[in-house]
């Protein structure tokens, strides 16, 4: 997950009003159960010390939701009677939740936006195809393309004449397969999708996955079901689910592998609360990886005003020259640092199952830059 988007929570100082909450339920009684949502995740926030004029920024920016047809959720974050970021969640929260606390909680984003891939789904014909954006927010039209449209359809009889029409019919699949497939180099170079999904009959989908450039091949998928069945859109979710389950196992298979010793005798990831400490510190975290569940994730560690003022101890920052000093949960204070570095963070949880349990120590790790 790219964290660059958080940086305005660390160009101001806590304390911070960090909330989650569900809007994938749509009822008649909506709007009213919204409000009351509002009014109990400000006063829990009251309750834990929050400033009044940021309970009711929140209160006001939840209200604002009562109406919305948001499919999964939002997170708010707060501080000063402002509301500073509210992004919209890729999956609704398991429950809607209010923090405070010195340090925005933004580790469950991980999970909740972190890995919402968009998916190029291309509806191909014989004639052309139709392109469509898809996210966890939706889809929405990306292109249309048209080949030729004649000659497209063979005949059965079996004279000179009509062999030689059916060739020609074989050189127009070929062409617009050959069209259709530069299409969508194109639009999967515009909407920077994660991955393609290929849907038609048989045929046509192979002919256009064959005629992708190898980059492409490998992110294209060919989906079981056709255009008008209603198990098309679960097949686009699995597709998306997939490759979200690639991409944590290769980036822990590129961690396990990491800690072993170098030629040079060093590792190339660390893992548990006292050596991430230790790499934030230094500014040597080149991605940091975490299990939100894991026991490490909530454990208290020290932080100062800086990012990169972070100790396991309280009287490790005064060693260290830090006056001012709070207390804080190593995941949000280690997301912090990494943003500050421009590492990204990634939640290893969809690859725990397939690594047979191997994940760093505690459910926190990091690879590690040296230069």
């Amino acid at each position: 997950m790219d964290l660059a988007f958080l940086h305005p929570l660390y160009e101001h100082p806590g304390p911070w009003a960090s909330v989650y909450v569900d809007t994938s339920r749509h009822t008649e009684d909506t709007p009213h159960e919204r409000h009351l949502t509002a009014v109990a995740l400000a006063r829990d926030l009251d309750r834990q010390g929050a400033d009044q004029a940021t309970c009711q920024a929140v209160q006001e920016a939840l209200d604002g939701l009562q109406h919305s047809s948001e499919p999964h959720g939002r997170a708010l974050f707060a501080r000063a009677g402002e509301v500073v970021l509210d992004p919209p969640l890729a999956r609704p929260p398991l429950g809607d939740s209010a923090h405070w606390a010195p340090l925005p909680h933004t580790a469950p984003l991980l999970e909740l936006a972190g890995e919402d891939p968009a998916c190029v789904v291309a509806y191909i014909d014989r004639k052309g195809a139709d392109f469509e954006l898809r996210t966890s927010l939706g889809g929405q039209e990306a292109g249309t393309v048209s080949g030729r449209q004649w000659p497209v359809h063979r005949t059965s009889t079996g004279d000179w004449s009509v062999r030689h029409f059916q060739l020609k019919v074989e050189n127009t699949w070929e062409h617009n397969a050959a069209e259709i497939a530069d299409a969508l180099v194109v639009c999967q170079e515009e909407t920077r999708a994660d991955l393609l999904v290929l849907v038609g009959e048989e045929r046509e989908k192979r002919a256009v996955h064959d005629r992708l450039p190898r980059r492409l091949q490998d992110m294209a998928v060919e989906a079981p079901h056709g255009a008008g069945s209603r198990l098309l859109d679960e097949d686009v979710e699995q597709a998306r689910t997939e490759h979200v389950r690639q991409r944590a196992e290769r980036e822990l298979e590129r961690f396990l592998a990491a800690r072993e010793p170098g030629p040079e005798g060093r590792s190339g990831a660390v893992e548990g609360v006292p050596a991430l400490v230790e790499a934030a510190r230094e500014h040597r975290i080149d991605e940091l990886l975490i299990r939100p569940d894991g026991p490490d994730a909530h454990r208290e560690v020290w932080i100062g005003e800086e990012p990169d003022q972070l100790a396991v101890r309280r009287t490790d920052l005064k060693i260290l020259g830090e006056q001012r000093s709070w207390p804080a949960r190593a995941d949000d204070a280690l997301i912090r640092s990494a943003v500050t570095m421009g590492a990204p963070a990634l939640s290893v949880t969809p690859a725990a199952e397939a690594s047979g349990g191997q994940i760093p120590a505690g459910g926190l790790g990091a690879l590690l830059r040296w230069t």
